[in-house]
């Protein structure tokens, strides 16, 4: 009775671990976890809070949004995320692209958006958001993502982060700048009123926050392990940088009252926890979000997921992308319900989490709870906080954003892949970061059309002695008058079924004494039915021209297709399992092949397709 009892047990922990990714692993939870997961959240709260306020006025929107998008957000992820490492919360690309969003709303009665309405703009966007994620989770979408091209995500990424940088160039000098891209700062910056100069102070404290992140990034680090500190202690503490930068800023705003002087402060943040309710409808046009919502979703998961599966991997780790849709996808729902924005997991972050060593999920639930302290306790102290050193640390952290290295070598590798890049970049600068992702993913996919609807071909011929066909115009081989290889390098689809025919009709044209043409289709994973049609119009019109058509090397599944039609009856020859096959059957050195690789001690056992 124990037996199955126990066997039930099992599987119902297993059901419960495939929808809560917590059951899986909580029951081997220790002491030293706990440990790990409490030091690591630590440390990443500390880093947390000057973001958090950060990207919320990146956004648009009033500071305490960003710490309250940092709690029950992270306790959602802890509760159903795969990583134990990713550290979900705002990040600088996902809240350029909700003030991006929100900008191009208007209010209920036609006018600018006010603060309320901009905040219910933001939480409906990560309601949606999120319900998409999920969407695409229960779907098992996951795959999807692979159809946004590295090179179009390093555009966006290079030319976001220029963008993030040149918006904080307002809050950095004291100017009242606007634009959602590059033109609109520059005309924002041109119409400038007489007299709005440069507030000399206020650039004085974000350069100098500025100068000393940047040293503390690149130098701290090998100056305190060169004082004899462990180099895991330099590194976590060169992480907390950023809070020395606020809380030294704050005390200097408040001790010569540097707001009264006409310096740009956080203010006056609410302190406590936000309340739980649904966002409202807040605008005449909130439909307009849908394609916002659905930029920020893809964007955000091909960030977290890529960045997940890199953590993972270091410590032998799976990540299940379809999970990860489903626990993002939660996570901002919960910011969207608890006053935040939306969300996605932070580079840097999560580098921090994973070095601290995170050992579960739970530690991002740790951090929630650092937050939510720092929201209770510490708003008054934020409020002395100068808008310019946080600008500082925004472009600290976004610089390594741009990677202006990727597009050489993107270039020099691919001149198709570098254009995508290229195009990507500028329309992302001039247009804006929705803009810049569509077209991105329009040209990605238009290059994946060019390359697939002209596949590479190549006739070959048998490399002398062996069982190994090569192109014949890069090798010395062996070839036949009588007979044609010609060897398919891509799937046969939609797209290209016509270019095949040609290519093919165009080959026995230029040879008239041909008999036999072989398909070796060794690199063809499909075979749909418009390439299907297509192979037996080639059919007939070889068989009609007195050349018959052959296949090798069909795998086992494309095989399994063909069998429900028509072709393998009517084909005008055989299909062989090798090209090696083929040639032994239908070359006139077919019958010399066994004595010349018995001869050379080369095996005669055809190769699997």
């Amino acid at each position: 009775m124990s037996e199955p009892s126990e066997l039930t047990n099992a599987r119902s922990r297993g059901a419960l671990a495939r929808w809560l990714p917590l059951a899986g692993w909580l029951a081997q939870y220790d002491r030293q976890s706990l440990g790990r997961d409490l030091l690591a959240a630590v440390i990443v709260s500390v880093m947390l809070v000057p973001q958090a306020l950060a990207y919320a006025l990146l956004a648009g929107l009033p500071a305490q949004v960003g710490l309250y998008a940092s709690m029950l957000p992270l306790v959602l992820y802890a509760l159903f995320g795969t990583s134990s490492t990713l550290a979900v919360g705002p990040v600088a690309i996902i809240s350029l692209m909700t003030a991006s969003a929100i900008a191009g709303m208007s209010g209920a009665d036609g006018a600018a958006l006010s603060t309320p309405e901009m905040l219910a703009a933001a939480l409906l966007l990560a309601l949606i958001s999120g319900a998409m994620l999920v969407a695409m989770g229960l779907l098992r979408l996951g795959a999807l993502v692979n159809f946004i091209s590295h090179p179009v995500i390093s555009g966006f990424m290079t030319a976001s982060g220029v963008l993030i940088i040149a918006s904080q160039l307002g809050p950095m000098s004291g100017l009242r700048l606007s634009g959602g891209n590059l033109l609109e700062m520059g005309e924002s910056w041109l119409s400038l009123p007489q007299g709005a100069g440069v507030h000399w102070p206020t650039l004085a404290l974000g350069l100098g926050c500025w100068a000393a992140l940047t040293l503390a990034r690149r130098h701290l680090k090998q100056g305190l392990m060169a004082l004899g500190m462990r180099e895991s202690a330099a590194g976590m503490l060169c992480k907390t940088t950023p809070i020395l930068a606020v809380i030294l800023s704050s005390l200097l705003a408040w001790g010569l009252r540097l707001g009264e002087q006409g310096m740009a402060l956080v203010g006056s943040v609410p302190g406590g926890l936000p309340t739980l309710s649904l966002p409202s409808l807040v605008s005449n046009d909130w439909s307009g979000l849908l394609v916002s919502a659905l930029l920020i979703s893809v964007v955000g998961f091909v960030e977290s997921l890529a960045l997940a599966q890199t953590l993972a991997a270091r410590r032998r780790q799976r990540i299940d992308p379809d999970k990860e849709l489903i626990a993002l996808g939660l996570s901002n729902m919960g910011a969207g319900v608890s006053g935040g924005m939306p969300i996605s997991g932070g580079l840097s972050r999560s580098v921090v989490n994973f070095d601290a060593g995170a050992a579960t999920p739970l530690a991002g639930a740790f951090t929630a709870i650092g937050i939510l302290l720092a929201s209770l306790w510490l708003t008054d102290w934020l409020a002395w906080l100068p808008r310019a050193t946080l600008a500082a640390i925004i472009i600290v952290a976004t610089s390594s954003l741009i990677d202006l290295a990727a597009i050489r070598r993107t270039f020099r590798y691919s001149k198709g892949d570098g254009a995508a890049l290229m195009i990507t970049l500028i329309i992302t600068l001039v247009q804006g970061v929705e803009s810049g992702i569509i077209v991105g993913i329009l040209v990605s996919l238009g290059l994946y059309l060019k390359r697939t609807s002209q596949p590479h071909s190549a006739l070959v011929g048998r490399v002398p002695g062996s069982e190994h066909f090569r192109n014949v115009e890069r090798h010395e081989v062996e070839t036949d008058p009588e007979l044609a290889i010609l060897r398919i390098d891509e799937s046969l689809y939609f797209a290209n079924a016509r270019y095949l025919e040609d290519t093919v009709l165009a080959l026995v044209a230029q040879q008239p004494s041909l008999r036999h043409l072989v398909l070796a289709c060794q690199a063809v994973n499909l075979i749909d039915a418009s390439a299907l049609e297509s192979l037996e119009v080639i059919n007939e019109r070889l068989t009609a021209a007195g050349v018959s058509l052959h296949l090798s090397e069909v795998k086992g599944p494309v095989m399994d297709r063909l069998k429900r039609s028509e072709l393998p009856v009517n084909l005008g020859g055989e299909i062989y399992l090798s090209t090696f096959d083929a040639w032994q059957a239908l070359s006139i050195h077919g019958s010399h092949c066994g004595q010349c690789c018995a001869r050379d001690g080369v095996s005669q056992t055809a190769a699997a397709g």
